[in-house]
Order: structure tokens, then sequence, then C-alpha cells
């Protein structure tokens, strides 16, 4: 895995504008940035990557399988039990779901850490599936990288093939929250997407969704809602005034209610609790397990962890963390704000992302269904990655 200088598109405004990359600046700020690109080998995508993230999502799988049967987990995941039986239900009627991302501390050797799974909401995958890949033919053909140079990045057939499996005579809703270009513009690629596979689509915000008689979610002209996909948090979703309807299982989501429990910081404690010393994972810890008298947290994690990171269990985008880079969390590398201070917390061992000059780096690998897809990066000016962060294009030589 290396970091090479690369010579920006010269036109690349036009190209932004012309495929519709409206959020490629954002707040005046390059987001995606072309003027570097990450090399890897095929091995290191194959074994290093791929296979990691398929293992991981079944393990996930597993946990979900527990979770459900389990009223002290699901209490311990902070989850209402308002939803414990909807989210059994939607786990029963294995309703499928649709893509994931999970994100990687990792520099090219030795096995990649876990340090979060993004299985609800995850963002990025316009920059991902699409616009990495035009960068990737357009680099080809001019000369900048080699000619036999390939990509990690099956998201947009997958994506296009995973959503056959919502092919009705109901149209699917595609749903996000108003004034955000970034929201809009993955809405927009996945509706694309699901066009592409047959669907009858259409679009609306979530501020615009209603709710009818018999507690059915309904569009602007009174239609229910019978299948949808929302990028808005689940948990945001528990806690709308409308969340109660949720558990009438009339309308199918994507993704679906099950994966609140994957989405949740809380499944890297119990990951770490049943398969505890499994290479992909960081020693993770509930706040209560911490906190309990005559508990030492560096005895737990073992010597060759130097710092740890606390983290709520909903957070999103770097919010509300904070990094210790000693064992006895006196010395505080790093800490974001945000709006998730009041969240229950979890503690994890700290796996510094590499460091490539003043830049630190995070593999996103994605998910579609069951099967790994592609990968995207992310730079960061501080060790942990923030909403502020640049995407960074990859190849494979």
């Amino acid at each position: 895995m290396l970091r090479l200088p690369m010579t920006p598109r010269r036109n690349l405004a036009d190209i932004a504008a012309c495929y519709g990359f409206h959020f490629h600046i954002i707040d005046g700020e390059p987001y995606w940035d072309e003027s570097r690109a990450y090399r890897f080998t095929l091995q290191q995508i194959e074994q290093g990557i791929e296979a990691p993230t398929e293992e991981l999502h079944a393990m996930c799988l597993d946990l979900v399988g527990r979770v459900v049967a389990d009223d002290a987990l699901l209490t311990q995941l902070a989850i209402p039990e308002l939803y414990w039986d909807a989210i059994a239900a939607s786990w029963r009627r294995q309703e499928p779901s649709l893509y994931g991302r999970m994100d990687f501390a990792w520099g090219g050797s030795g096995p990649v850490k876990l340090l979060e799974y993004n299985a609800d909401t995850p963002t990025s995958l316009y920059e991902s599936a699409f616009f990495q890949w035009l960068w990737l033919a357009d680099s080809v053909a001019a000369g900048r990288i080699p000619a036999g140079a390939d990509q990690f990045n099956s998201l947009q057939e997958q994506l296009i093939q995973r959503f056959a499996l919502w092919r009705s005579a109901d149209p699917l809703y595609f749903c996000c929250c108003r004034d955000s270009q970034e929201d809009r513009g993955t809405v927009r690629y996945l509706e694309d997407c699901a066009r592409q596979a047959g669907l009858d689509t259409r679009f609306l915000h979530m501020e615009e969704i209603g709710l009818g008689v018999g507690g059915v979610f309904t569009d602007l002209q009174d239609r229910t809602l019978r299948q949808a996909f929302k990028l808005y948090p689940w948990e945001w979703m528990m806690r709308d005034d409308f969340g109660p309807a949720l558990r009438g299982g009339r309308t199918q989501w994507l993704e679906p209610l099950w994966k609140s429990i994957v989405s949740n910081k809380g499944i890297l404690p119990l990951l770490w609790r049943w398969y505890r010393g499994h290479p992909n994972l960081l020693p993770a810890y509930f706040a209560e397990e911490v906190q309990r008298p005559g508990w030492r947290l560096a005895q737990e994690m073992g010597a060759q962890w130097r710092g740890f990171v606390r983290k709520p269990l909903y957070s999103r985008e770097g919010a509300n963390v904070a990094m210790f880079s000693d064992r006895d969390g006196l010395r505080c590398e790093a800490m974001t704000g945000g709006d998730y201070a009041q969240e229950a917390q979890i503690w994890q061992a700290c796996a510094p992302l590499p460091r490539f000059g003043d830049d630190y780096t995070l593999i996103g690998s994605w998910l579609v269904g069951d099967r790994a897809a592609g990968i995207g990066l992310r730079e960061d000016n501080s060790p942990i990655t923030k909403d502020t962060s640049r995407f960074v294009p990859h190849f494979i030589a």
C-alpha cells in the first residue's frame, strides 16, 4: 500500500459537474482529492481486505441472532424496549439488506483492524462506486497509471443485481433529509442503480413522509410506502414522533430494522466477547465493564495495546470520540465535539491509522448484501476521521 503523487485532471470541475458530483468541493475545500492515489497489490486486496471483510460480516450476522434472543444484550446496546419485538421479527423474516461499509485501520501489512461497521446509513458511496472508477479509466487513458491497472470496485454491478430483490408492483421510495447535498447525491446514485435494475422509483424527503390511517407511512399523495430506502439512522427514527409506527411492519425498509443492531458500536465489545483474539478485532468493552470496581482496562487489553479510544454507541463522522495515547487514560491525543456526548459509550484499543506526511488514512471496505464489493479511502489531518476528511482514489498494480 503506497501513496503516490498524481496530476489531477485539468478539467476536473467540468467532469464533476457533468456527472452530478456537486459535492466534490465542500465548504470551499476539496473533498475529492486526486492529487495523490493509493496503490495496492492484488494479494493485499484479496487476502488483506476482501476476505476479512466477508468473514467479519458473517460474524456480525451471527451476533444479530444472539442479540435478538437476549433482552440483556438489547438493553446493553441501548435499543429502546419498544422496538425489541419488531427487530426480532425483522430478523426472523430474513429481510434483505442492501449495503454497508466497514472502516479499517491498515497500512498494507499485518491484519486489518475493524474500527466500526457503518451498516445502516454509510455515505461516500457515489464517489467509491462511480467517480473513482471514472478516475481510473481516465488515468489509464492518460498514462498516469499503468495500462494494466485495476481497482477493487464492483459496487455498481453488485448494487444493480442486489436491487432485483425489491422488484415488485410497488415503487421503491428513496428518502433523505433536506439540506444535505452529500446525502442527496448518495440517494440519487442509488435510485439510478435501482432503475437500472428495472425498479419503479420515487423520491421523497424524510420530512415529507406522513402517517396514514392504521399507522401506515404515506407520501404526499397519501399513497402507502410499501418499500422504501432511507438515508436516515434507525436510532433517529426510533426517537421520532412517528417511531412507534415502525412496529407495524407495513413498510419494508432498506436497511431492514435488524440492521439497528449491527450499526450500533456496541457490537464491537460483543464481537470481542465472542471472538476474543480474532486477528481483525480490537479489544473492546462497554463503559459499565470498564467502570466496575477493581477492573483494569489496560490489563484486560493486553500489553501490546498502548492506548485506547472512547466512542459513543451512536455517533457519526467521528463525533464525540476521544483518543488516549497511554494505558491509563491520562494523555488525550485527540478529541472531537458533537451531539452524542450523552450517549452510552464503549472503550476500544487504539489501532492508529497509517500516517502519510500530515495525513491519516482510513480504509472503508464496502459490502453489497453479504459480498465484499470495493474500497474507498479517506484522509484527515487528525487521527480521528471526521466529516471534513478527503476522499482519495486507489488502483491495483
